[in-house]
């Protein structure tokens, strides 16, 4: 196994481009993993650890770009407000030590349906920014899984950023494992209120392929809460359209049975983390001004 250690993103782009198979590693908290477990042998590894700018992010007036290799714990630490969801998912990341060296960037690479930060980029309707010697594009989130481990980059591209919305309203994200730390996600569920459009979005973990949205459930949710001006009268949420939205989310999973959990306890866990993070938001939202500012 050769090492690749460029210097700059640009040299990093160059190598990738000499060798596609080569497998990027910032903070190895997944890599590392496979390899010590002989379930991967790359020929090439590519470490980005001495490009800085990977490392860093930029809060503008309605994104953050948030560099592939921002620790959980800086989300956590300096990007609450900015992005909620996210900063709760990074808080159920392994450990304080892992937090400290894994990135966003890695989880969007390795995209196993069970990484914590999907659920919450997906609410949030994330881009990947990927990048290769061929030039730079922007990959919607919803369209970046493609299938069991597998994402929409080309063989030459790598993550640069992750373009995330700023919340513009309250966020959740929830997650089962079989112990409070160090656990792999038995499901997760992520949910954000999304006021300035009038629209919720969803994000499930681990009880799919990949990670998934809830679309029916947030369809039926949307049209709920308009037709009864929930976003306006700042209402309670009835307990009717809570269970049928919980209903729904539990049926957008496709889980297996494996060593974690049974599908059906997945499909069940996933339709009570909706019910929870729906009223955990909607409380929130009430408890804010922003319901009455179409009030006459």
């Amino acid at each position: 196994m050769d090492f690749l250690r460029p210097a700059s993103w640009e040299e990093a782009l160059a190598a990738k481009a000499e060798h596609p198979t080569a497998v990027p590693i910032a903070g190895g908290t997944d890599v590392m993993v496979e390899i010590n477990f002989d379930h991967r042998r790359p020929e090439y590894l590519l470490d980005l650890n001495r490009v800085g700018e990977l490392s860093e992010w930029e809060v503008g007036e309605e994104n953050v770009r948030l560099g592939a290799s921002v620790p959980y714990t800086r989300i956590m630490e300096d990007l609450r407000g900015e992005l909620p969801g996210l900063a709760l998912a990074s808080h159920t990341v392994a450990s304080p030590q892992i937090r400290n060296r894994g990135g966003v960037g890695g989880n969007l690479g390795t995209a196993s349906p069970a990484g914590d930060a999907h659920p919450a980029l997906l609410a949030a309707g994330a881009e990947v920014e990927a990048e290769s010697v061929r030039g730079t594009r922007l990959i919607p989130i919803d369209a970046f899984y493609t299938g069991v481990k597998r994402n929409a980059l080309a063989p030459d591209e790598l993550i640069r950023a992750v373009h995330i919305k700023k919340a513009d309203g309250p966020q959740q994200y929830s997650k089962v494992g079989t112990r409070n730390a160090m656990v792999i996600a038995v499901c997760a569920f992520g949910l954000a209120l999304h006021p300035s459009t009038r629209t919720v979005r969803t994000g499930i973990g681990s009880a799919a392929p990949t990670p998934v949205r809830a679309k029916a459930a947030e369809e039926f949710l949307n049209a709920a809460l308009d037709e009864g001006g929930f976003w306006d009268n700042g209402k309670i949420i009835t307990p009717s359209v809570a269970k049928q939205f919980a209903d729904l989310c539990s049926a957008a999973c496709n889980p297996i049975d494996d060593v974690r959990g049974t599908a059906s306890y997945r499909r069940h866990a996933v339709g009570i983390m909706a019910r929870r993070t729906l009223t955990w938001t909607w409380e929130s939202y009430r408890g804010t001004a922003a319901h009455t500012e179409g009030v006459a």
